[in-house]
């Protein structure tokens, strides 16, 4: 069993407390529960969880759809579903978001179990293979063609200044000031180019590297422009930029 830290977003306290239970019986650490978006958000933030547990009916306007697509865009992090709805809407709305894994209520200790493992071997697994895929990738080639109109133009990745997401779009920001809309998530885009140069900042925004020139508390500036960086971003844009922040 791998020493995880399981994070629980819950709003139903005696759900919760069962789900809590069954953690500490199969030995797993655990944080939460969260009752709702914010929640949720600060126990990411401040716990740092291996692996989410996550209801789909939240407390307050956002629910378990808007936790998830958070995670897709900003903390890379394993998330399984549990619910009492396992209609045919429910299970589309899922599928958009990509769970781990998807568990209906009420559940045993050894599907939550199985879950779990399963899970974290396969969202693990699929990051060592991308490290080791992607670095070949990257010297093999200093391009990409996007779909421009009709035409698939090439762009070099020098002519990338920034990325920004728009919904399902991602607007190519480039060093000659022509604008870019290429049909895709910022994440998708970004696993094309280099991980190494193209740092995400924040979760709309993705910056060629090359090009920042001053880093303040809450931006950084590149060319004549300024942008956003967002809380949960800066420490990793630091420690890979080998910056100290003291």
């Amino acid at each position: 069993m791998a020493d995880l830290k399981i994070g629980v977003v819950e709003d139903e306290l005696v759900i919760a407390r069962t789900i809590l239970s069954t953690l500490d019986e199969l030995g797993y650490q655990h944080c939460g529960p969260a009752i709702n978006y914010t929640e949720a958000m600060q126990m990411l933030e401040k716990d740092k969880p291996d692996l989410l547990l996550l209801d789909i009916q939240l407390a307050g306007r956002k629910d378990g759809f808007d936790v998830a697509e958070q995670l897709n865009e900003t903390n890379k992090l394993p998330f399984i579903f549990l619910t009492a709805n396992s209609d045919f809407e429910t299970i589309d709305r899922a599928k958009k978001v990509k769970p781990h894994a998807y568990i209906v209520k009420p559940f045993t200790r050894e599907e939550l179990y199985a879950a779990i493992e399963i899970a974290f071997l396969n969202f693990t697994g699929k990051q060592a293979i991308e490290k080791l895929e992607k670095p070949a990738a990257s010297a093999t080639r200093n391009y990409l063609f996007v779909k421009d109109g009709y035409v698939f133009r090439k762009v070099f990745f020098d002519e990338l200044l920034y990325l920004e997401s728009e919904a399902n779009y991602v607007l190519l920001h480039l060093t000659s000031q022509k604008k870019i809309v290429v049909r895709s998530t910022i994440n998708d885009f970004t696993e094309q180019l280099d991980p190494g140069r193209f740092l995400r900042i924040h979760r709309r925004f993705a910056v060629n590297s090359h090009y920042i020139e001053d880093i303040f508390p809450n931006e950084i500036s590149l060319r004549s422009e300024k942008l956003p960086i967002g809380k949960s971003y800066r420490e990793e844009l630091l420690r890979v930029l080998g910056i100290a922040d003291r």
